[in-house]
């Protein structure tokens, strides 16, 4: 049981949403390009398939589906007044490869399950809310995280458009073949003055909620990220015919770069990887003469991020200059740490609260990447997590969730959205 003072779980009716929103998150696990697993990535079949079936959850649950310029799927809940701000909900579609069913999904089922709460009332805010289901927060297909969400958020650049697959096509191809007009993506950009804020439900990714034995938690802020393609060139040669000291192995000088990668971080308090890996020319019996590889750096200020790389980069610097080898670095993605907005956080503290009974929600900041660092931009943000079992593993196919985790999301959801109405005006009932 988690510490929190409520005597009861949540109603038959949270439950019952509850259970619909993760057979829907299992519905869209089979729309996926693996045989044995998910994956759906930017503009692909699945991606359309996956569109099409969330709009009809959408207009089920009382709202106008459509899809826009950038193809994220979008609903709209009207205000109680024409013109109405809109408060925006909402998460990713897209996945990983061999992917789990929640990271980004759940948010997004929900939004849904919270809007239909509110019709089947006829509940009418002094905003309208729109839910966005991110067409491509992972960026697995051209490279570049957050494109669905910088579309909306106005921050979509065209030289994005030149980005290319490992195929070969570009993302103004693709935009083209999905039957989008790639001159147009910016149309998707909202204005900043009619948007009121942004919520946005997500899984924790990690085992602090579960460590703690809490449900549900409020995020403080979300770590900044850079996103580097390295590379060490030395010179292949016989694995028999070249001597150990008169070698220039590639591959040792990354494997130097990597083992620093894990001392910087923990030293400097930041998280570090090293995911990709690639020897050239890739042979048993040959000398690795090239070795590319990736380095993704987070830290909860931009400034200890950038501090963290310089300190890899030197040892970098010093491990290729030993071995005789030549580092080249490529910087392919900047997102800015981000702090979640004080009032629109306290509604969720509030409605954590007032869903299990917790006098002091836990308080998180994500390491992982989300599309509110894209809506920062645009308007506030404030997250819900949700406790993640399983070890808090997330980018997997063992990703988990409890029902009655969930069905507290929901509540709770809800009770934001409510809060934050109070402070613009009652809502009304049709």
């Amino acid at each position: 049981m988690s510490r929190r003072s409520r005597a009861q779980g949540p109603s038959e009716a949270a439950l019952a949403d509850a259970r619909e929103a993760l057979r829907r998150c299992d519905v869209l696990a089979g729309i996926s390009s693996m045989e044995d697993g998910i994956e759906r990535v930017y503009l692909s079949a699945e991606h359309a398939r996956a569109n099409a079936q969330v709009a009809t959850w959408i207009e089920a649950a009382g709202m106008r589906a459509w899809e826009d310029s950038a193809g994220n799927a979008r609903g709209s809940y009207p205000g109680a007044t024409a013109n109405a701000p809109v408060l925006l909900l909402g998460s990713h579609l897209d996945t990983v490869p061999d992917a789990g069913r929640y990271d980004g999904i759940l948010g997004v089922m929900i939004a849904i399950a919270v809007v239909s709460r509110l019709g089947e009332h006829g509940v009418r805010l002094p905003f309208g809310i729109e839910v966005l289901g991110f067409a491509d927060e992972e960026g697995v297909r051209f490279g570049r995280t957050l494109l669905g969400s910088c579309a909306v958020a106005g921050t979509w650049e065209d030289g994005w458009l030149d980005l290319e697959d490992d195929d070969g096509t570009t993302l103004r191809e693709a935009l083209a073949a999905f039957g989008l007009d790639p001159d147009a993506v910016a149309d998707a950009a909202l204005d900043p003055a009619s948007v009121v804020g942004y919520l946005e439900a997500h899984i924790e990714q990690g085992p602090l909620l579960l460590d703690a034995d809490r449900p549900l938690g409020v995020v403080s802020g979300i770590m900044g990220a850079k996103r580097f393609d390295l590379a060490m060139d030395g010179q292949a040669g016989h694995a028999g015919g070249v001597p150990m000291l008169h070698r220039r192995d590639a591959l040792l000088g990354a494997a130097e770069t990597a083992l620093a990668v894990e001392q910087v971080a923990l030293t400097e308090g930041v998280v570090g990887t090293v995911g990709e890996m690639r020897v050239l020319p890739g042979a048993a019996n040959v000398i690795p003469g090239r070795a590319e590889f990736s380095l993704d750096v987070r830290a909860a200020s931009d400034a200890q991020r950038d501090r963290a790389y310089e300190l890899i980069r030197a040892q970098a610097v010093e491990a290729a200059g030993r071995r005789r080898l030549q580092f080249t670095e490529n910087l392919r993605h900047v997102a800015r740490a981000t702090s979640s907005e004080r009032r629109l956080s306290e509604a969720v503290e509030a409605a954590i609260t007032a869903v299990t009974g917790e006098r002091e929600p836990m308080e998180v900041q994500s390491k992982a990447g989300h599309d509110a660092m894209a809506i920062a931009s645009l308007t506030p943000y404030a997250m819900l997590f949700i406790r993640n079992g399983n070890g808090g593993i997330s980018h997997h196919p063992d990703e988990s969730v409890e029902l009655e985790d969930v069905a507290l999301a929901i509540d709770a959801f809800e009770a934001a959205i409510l809060s934050i109405a109070h402070r613009f005006g009652a809502a009304t009932v049709a």
